[in-house]
């Protein structure tokens, strides 16, 4: 099974209406359009958790970061309604003008971050980063290379919701632009992610 989102508007995504923070803008993206977020106050929140269930599992998503961001920056957060178990996607920006990605789950008394320091890339320029879980390991790629895997045990998630563009706490939040995330509930291989 596989949910798409196509991160467009205002209105709702997946079918789900959406809360807004901030004023979010529309802009072109390879998708055709997507979501700029300015950093300081824009996101919006989905009242769903689209791996509601999933004993393994594949997280992508398209995204641009900018220049001109937090050090620190939560980009899509799902997390349980009423706990802490919780999957992350997050940037960290260097003075050097570049991002690394960091991932990160919490289910129960495990939890794991991801944070690729070796792996650098630009800013201002789109790409794809997936995060998958095969029942044992979690493994995060960016344009289908990988960059770091780590054993954890993950229940399988509860309902919940999901934010874009911010911590569901609404703090660390992302200046740039994202436009699409699809979640299928089986672990893919990096030849069946969507391609840039």
């Amino acid at each position: 099974m596989q949910i798409v989102w196509n991160i467009d508007n205002l209105a709702s995504i997946g079918g789900h209406p959406l809360r807004v923070l901030g004023h979010p803008q529309v802009v072109d993206a390879p998708t055709g359009r997507g979501l700029h977020f300015d950093g300081l106050d824009d996101g919006v929140v989905v009242p769903a958790h689209p791996l509601e269930g999933a004993d393994r599992f594949t997280a992508e998503v398209i995204f641009r970061p900018e220049a001109g961001g937090a050090p620190e920056q939560r980009f899509l957060h799902l997390q349980e309604a009423g706990g802490e178990d919780r999957i992350l996607f997050e940037t960290r920006l260097t003075e050097g003008r570049t991002w690394y990605l960091d991932t990160f789950i919490q289910s129960g008394e495990a939890s794991r971050a991801q944070l690729a320091r070796e792996h650098q890339h630009p800013l201002d320029q789109w790409y794809h980063a997936a995060l998958v879980y095969d029942g044992r390991e979690m493994r995060h790629y960016v344009n289908g290379s990988l960059e770091m895997a780590h054993p954890i045990a993950v229940r399988p998630p509860g309902p919940g919701n999901t934010a874009i563009g911010v911590r569901l706490n609404e703090v660390y939040w992302f200046r740039g632009a994202i436009c699409w995330a699809r979640f299928t509930l089986q672990a893919l291989e990096p030849s069946a992610f969507w391609a840039l």
